[in-house]
């Protein structure tokens, strides 16, 4: 929930949060939709990393340290991280998101919005003081906070900008916190190389370009000091034995992630076609996403939800729904079909 200051800027008050990937939930309220359904509300590359073979122990055996190294050595090279030692892997961004908060005492927070609402409700319920801004020239506060690419809307701010913003941040000695969740997919905006600089604390997910959400993990890049107390927060063994070993071998394999980056972008060209046949205007995104803006957004999401296909609505702007890439034809058929079918009644 939100309320407005007196600035027109958002005043975040905690509440309930809508997430995708709730097919229970879909289930019970589109009882009828055909199996199985097709699920697009995640954003999650639908062609995932092949599961390397891995040695037994790495299921039996507690995670040793050779094998976390190994994993921050891959992670700082995929991102350009200057050094390991300024790399922490935690069990997803979502649990970095929640902890970073309580790394420093309880003062001002500026979230560029709309975005991912979790940031927002993180540093709120550890007693920060926080403020959804739409623009960086109305943040004045001890925290800045950036998705970038942005979700759900996949807007940029230039990497110069925000270098510049963690200096001012620093000088004040505050932190801008850059979430680099869909930077996979758009490379050139990553401030990650510059990882190290104070005052510039930088959030990766692995799930969503790899396709395995599942695996849970999540990288901290920042100034070494900060990187041990989060080390410390999230405790030994924080990584298990088998994201350890998925996760190095994925981060290290240059072919693959060259062409999903190039899969990925020709899939959402060809998505978005199929979506303008079908009547509807894609406003923004990434190539592992698609905003649509339509003023029918509410119905459509119904008839996705009867035709067992699941999509990503917001309650803040009732006139957008997201969509993830379909995996296959069928997939596509199964949602332009639906749209069509909305849009033609």
């Amino acid at each position: 929930m939100m309320a407005e200051s007196a600035a027109g800027s958002k005043r975040i008050v905690q509440g309930g949060i809508i997430h995708g990937g709730d097919l229970d939930a879909a289930r019970a309220a589109f009882p009828a939709a055909p199996e199985p359904w097709v699920d697009l509300s995640t954003g999650i590359n639908p062609w995932p990393f092949p599961l390397p073979a891995m040695p037994a122990e790495a299921w039996t055996r507690l995670p040793g340290r050779v094998a976390e190294t190994a994993l921050r050595e891959a992670a700082t090279a995929f991102y350009g991280a200057p050094s390991p030692d300024g790399v922490a892997a935690a069990g997803g961004s979502q649990a970095l998101i929640q902890i970073l908060p309580r790394l420093r005492s309880p003062g001002t927070v500026a979230v560029l919005g709309p975005t991912y609402a979790e940031h927002a409700a993180g540093w709120a319920s550890a007693g920060h003081r926080v403020t959804e801004v739409v623009s960086l020239e109305e943040c004045d506060a001890d925290v800045v906070v950036v998705v970038n690419p942005n979700n759900p809307d996949g807007r940029i701010v230039p990497p110069e900008t925000l270098l510049a913003l963690a200096e001012r941040q620093a000088a004040r000695g505050g932190w801008l916190v850059v979430d680099e969740a869909f930077a996979e997919v758009a490379p050139e905006c990553s401030v990650a190389p510059e990882a190290g600089r104070t005052g510039l604390v930088i959030l990766r997910s692995f799930g969503k370009f790899f396709g395995l959400a599942g695996v849970r993990l999540g990288f901290l890049l920042g100034e070494p000091a900060l990187v041990r107390d989060m080390r410390a927060a999230v405790g030994p063994w924080a990584v298990s034995g088998p994201a350890l070993a998925v996760a190095t071998a994925a981060l290290s394999d240059a072919a693959w992630i060259a062409a999903t980056r190039h899969r990925l972008a020709e899939a959402a060209a060809r998505f978005d076609a199929c979506l303008a046949g079908a009547g509807l205007r894609v406003a923004g995104g990434t190539s592992l996403f698609r905003l649509i803006d339509d003023p029918q957004a509410a119905g459509l999401y119904n008839e996705l939800g009867r035709a067992g296909v699941l999509v990503r609505r917001f309650d803040y702007r009732q006139d957008w729904l997201r969509f993830g890439l379909p995996a296959d034809k069928a997939a596509e058929d199964r949602v332009t079909v639906a749209c069509e079918t909305f849009k033609n009644r």
